[in-house]
């Protein structure tokens, strides 16, 4: 059997499984020189099933899908030809019974839900999600496989009301009660995938199949975080809300569980004051304003620093101009002295108004009481701390 050629061109190497619908195989494609996977439909099986599959895989090129190759007919025997996946399945990781790490559980959540959400807007319903049916690439991408029960949108059931179809441990509450599946039936199967990578065993566990069914239907599994504290809460909350008994409770589809995997680990802090920006929120500036009363010494400090380069400038220049003429105490005019003295000097510090002070008063002779006034120097007050915290607070308010 391992030199068996389908169609002429497929030679068989491997056998892979066999039940009671199907022999997969591995394969030789030696016209483009690739190694395939071969389906072929098992003897007595039903036609309309096989096909059904085919036709719900190739309306489907997603890189989270099994890519289909080829359709045809062998000796009265339908089959497929498979992209080949060297990496094994979810199934074969998982048969050890370790729970996988939160990196990895998180990276294969993700490619599952984006094959699904693409699944679903085509009208695909998988309907029998299970680990054994996540493939791995050499990249280990994960790939949803085996649409052999999928409902495709628009067509007729080909079971009627009442009917179980899809793996029991896997199973949505609706499926097991013999209700229509929907998008949302995929989501539970995968909630059941993502709680026993995450546990490493099942949410629900018994002896046959039918009890099974009875425990998804009424039962609540136990909180997946009392059985891995060390997970974060969002990944425990998303599992326990995809396991929700009622369809409308869950999140709807696969581009929803898509959506709500878009969760990182925290930016260091300065990224994140760089770059977050909260819905409905103005971005805040980097760097932060200063504090209040960082504010207000940081004012203080510019003023006493401008005022002593005022009285520099000042001294210099009394310096250069010489003694002058003696003042004229019988004037009441106010000296030139004075006047320079009052047209030079800026708000500043108190250090600002001795140095102007011991500047004027050197003369021989005592300053007229219009000369003193003329050295009192308004000090501008510094910043309020009312102003100074509204502005802060409208910092605040803009970040996240």
């Amino acid at each position: 059997m391992a030199s068996r050629v389908i169609a002429g061109r497929y030679r068989l190497e491997e056998a892979l499984s066999a039940t009671l619908m199907s022999e997969v195989w591995t394969a030789v494609d030696p016209e483009l020189d690739r190694q395939v996977v071969v389906k072929l439909l098992a003897q007595d099986a039903d036609r309309s099933r096989f096909q059904r599959e085919a036709q719900a895989a190739a309306g489907l090129s997603h890189e989270n899908i099994v890519r289909l190759f080829d359709y045809g007919d062998e000796d009265g025997r339908p089959y497929m030809v498979f992209e080949y996946l060297p990496g094994g399945s979810l199934e074969d990781r998982l048969a050890a019974g370790t729970a996988l790490s939160e990196p990895e559980i998180t990276r294969i959540a993700r490619d599952m839900a984006e094959g699904l959400a693409h699944a679903h807007e085509q009208g695909v319903v998988h309907r029998d999600l299970k680990p054994g049916n996540v493939l791995f690439d050499a990249e280990r991408r994960a790939k949803i496989a085996d649409f052999g029960i999928a409902q495709l949108g628009g067509a007729t059931t080909l079971t009627e009301a009442g009917t179980i179809l899809g793996t029991a441990a896997y199973m949505s509450p609706e499926q097991a009660a013999g209700e229509p599946a929907t998008p949302a039936s995929d989501v539970y199967s995968f909630g059941v995938v993502l709680y026993r990578m995450l546990a490493g065993r099942l949410p629900f566990e018994a002896n046959s199949p039918a009890k099974l069914a009875a425990m998804h239907l009424r039962a609540q599994p136990d909180p997946v975080s009392a059985l891995r504290p060390d997970i974060s809460p969002a990944v425990a909350d998303l599992t326990m809300s995809t396991l929700a008994k009622r369809p409308e409770e869950r999140p709807s589809s696969g581009a929803a569980l898509a959506e709500l995997l878009t969760f990182d680990a925290p930016p260091t802090f300065a990224a994140e004051e760089a770059t977050r920006v909260l819905p409905g929120r103005r971005a805040r500036r980097w760097p932060p304003r200063m504090p209040v009363p960082v504010a207000i010494g940081f004012s203080a400090l510019l003023l006493a620093a401008l005022g002593a380069v005022a009285a520099l400038l000042l001294v210099r220049h009394d310096s250069s101009a010489g003694p002058g003429p003696p003042l004229n105490l019988t004037r009441s005019k106010p000296s030139t002295r004075a006047t320079t003295a009052r047209s030079t000097s800026t708000p500043a510090t108190s250090s600002t108004t001795s140095t102007t002070t011991s500047t004027t008063t050197s003369q021989p002779t005592t300053r007229p009481p219009t000369v003193a006034t003329s050295t009192t120097v308004p000090v501008a007050p510094p910043p309020t701390i009312s102003d100074t915290t509204s502005r802060t607070s409208e910092a605040t308010t803009a970040g996240p």
